[in-house]
């Protein structure tokens, strides 16, 4: 079985479990980058047992591996822990049947390869929102961190303060670390309302951050010129 921590986000803990090494480690590697702490096992019995040890947040299992197949293995993850933990399927076999079996056995959701990991990153998370896993953790990029709960955030270990919006702000870039937002869609879920008018708020609030966060570090939010915008992890 192979392992790794990667950016660790306390509560959102992912198990990878696949057979073929080229997904497994695609999968594990884009996860990690999403800021996902991530282990990966490539059978069912490996998947057992990291699960026992490591009790992830969330399992993303393939249903055909060499020794048991992904639906025994739900099975053993229902009998290891209470609450159980959730599970998204990752499988080749579409069938009706299948899915049926693996979301009454207790599966979360179900995804068909091949997969777009934007949208199965989007799935992820939103099992864990419909499952309860804290959402109030620190969330960890590169050397930022962000803790809904205190409501506090360090760049390098450096305290940056910041206003309720820009911290809303902030924390909606980090949720969606390493991926393109639009403005209507920051607008929509930190303003919290659909913005018909002048949509130049967003970069105002941008330019805010950028001043309180570059000072300690190399640049964390890019600009994707005519989508929007993205925070991605220093290279």
């Amino acid at each position: 079985m192979t392992g790794g921590d990667g950016d660790r986000r306390p509560g959102e803990r992912l198990l990878v479990v696949d057979d073929e090494p080229t997904v497994r480690e695609l999968l594990s590697a884009t996860l990690r980058f999403a800021g996902f702490a991530v282990t990966s096992a490539a059978t069912g019995a490996e998947a057992v047992d990291a699960a026992a040890r490591e009790r992830p947040d969330l399992v993303l299992l393939d249903v055909m591996l060499p020794d048991l197949d992904g639906f025994q293995v739900v099975r053993r993850l229902r009998e290891l822990a209470r609450p159980p933990i959730p599970v998204l399927f990752l499988t080749a076999r579409d069938s009706p049947k299948d899915k049926v079996t693996g979301l009454t056995l207790g599966g979360d959701d179900y995804v068909t390869k091949p997969f777009d990991l934007e949208e199965l990153i989007a799935r992820i998370r939103a099992v864990l929102r419909r499952t309860g896993s804290p959402e109030a953790a620190t969330l960890v990029v590169g050397d930022l961190e962000l803790d809904p709960e205190a409501h506090q955030t360090h760049r390098a270990g450096t305290p940056v303060r910041l206003s309720p919006t820009e911290f809303r702000l902030l924390h909606y870039l980090v949720v969606n670390a390493g991926r393109v937002v639009s403005k209507p869609q920051i607008l929509e879920h930190v303003w919290q309302y659909d913005f018909a008018g002048d949509s130049s708020i967003v970069d105002t609030y941008i330019s805010y951050l950028r001043r309180k966060l570059d000072p300690t570090g190399p640049r964390l939010i890019h600009t994707v010129h005519g989508v929007g915008y993205v925070l991605r992890r220093p290279r």
